[in-house]
């Protein structure tokens, strides 16, 4: 069969969205009803908490499936990688800001938390374009500092007690560690990137 012809090209075209970026998309439409539930009149302050925090734990089951799927099957691509990095930082923030709101986190954590977000996407957007975004991928404390995000962030959307269990405090706790993770992923994103920042000091660095 002619490996131009219609039918040998069907499978990529399938690829064009798949089982990963349905996920992916079901995690950003996921995203208003994370802050939304919260403006609900007739639900009490719990219920409010337990929905928030059922939706944002959904959400957060979609990213670890959704990379698993893709490259279990190979069916990564270049914009399900950017999607799926977007819709990441967006339900991020949008929950930080949500808690902002409630008084459960200060205006210094929710400025760091969306302030680096901010920063590593035009970072490594930036990189992308100049063909260097090798320099910029995942590394393992970037994981770290989304795992902390995502066991602190459910913790305070619930925030009532669990029993004998201060859920909000150890929340509290853990969105700190977040925090610190957070900055120093950062240190490590900018260092990664400053040759390329400014490559005329490079070269007189490497002359001398």
């Amino acid at each position: 069969m002619d490996s131009n012809s219609p039918t040998a090209s069907a499978p990529k075209e399938r690829k064009r969205f798949n089982v990963p970026m349905a996920l992916t998309w079901t995690r950003v439409a996921l995203i208003p009803f994370v802050v939304g539930v919260f403006y609900i009149p007739f639900l009490s302050q719990h219920a409010q908490n337990v929905i928030a925090c059922v939706i944002f734990c959904v959400a957060a089951i979609t990213d670890a499936l959704d990379g698993y799927i893709a490259r279990k099957y190979d069916l990564t691509t270049p914009m399900g990688a950017f999607l799926d990095s977007v819709a990441d930082k967006l339900l991020v923030c949008a929950a930080i800001i949500a808690l902002l709101a409630l008084d459960r986190v200060g205006m210094l954590v929710a400025l760091i938390i969306v302030g680096r977000e901010i920063a590593v996407t035009g970072l490594r957007e930036w990189m992308a374009k100049i063909g260097a975004s090798s320099h910029t991928k995942v590394n393992w404390y970037g994981k770290v500092k989304a795992i902390a995000q995502m066991v602190s962030i459910p913790l305070l959307l619930w925030y009532d007690p669990l029993g004998p269990i201060n859920i909000g405090e150890i929340g509290s706790w853990l969105i700190w560690i977040a925090v610190i993770l957070t900055l120093y992923s950062l240190v490590i994103y900018t260092k990664a990137a400053i040759p390329f920042l400014y490559p005329d000091e490079k070269l007189k660095n490497q002359d001398r």
